[in-house]
């Protein structure tokens, strides 16, 4: 199984708490937005959603 994490760049403030909290180092940030560059990493944990207080993180499952 795998899973996509998704990232609404109109709710992303770019306050990197994803980044920071990811321990597969899926998002890096790209003009001052949170970017899904390493996806195929993604362990489904949804650290990310859970971390992100303006819910622009979603996690699908492919």
């Amino acid at each position: 199984m795998s899973f996509t994490p998704i990232v609404d760049e109109s709710k992303c403030v770019g306050c990197e708490e994803c980044v920071d909290v990811c321990p597969v180092q899926v998002f890096e940030m790209e003009d001052g937005k949170s970017v899904p560059v390493n996806a195929e990493e993604c362990m489904g944990c949804e650290s990310c959603v859970e971390v992100c207080e303006e819910g622009a993180i979603t996690v699908e499952e492919d």
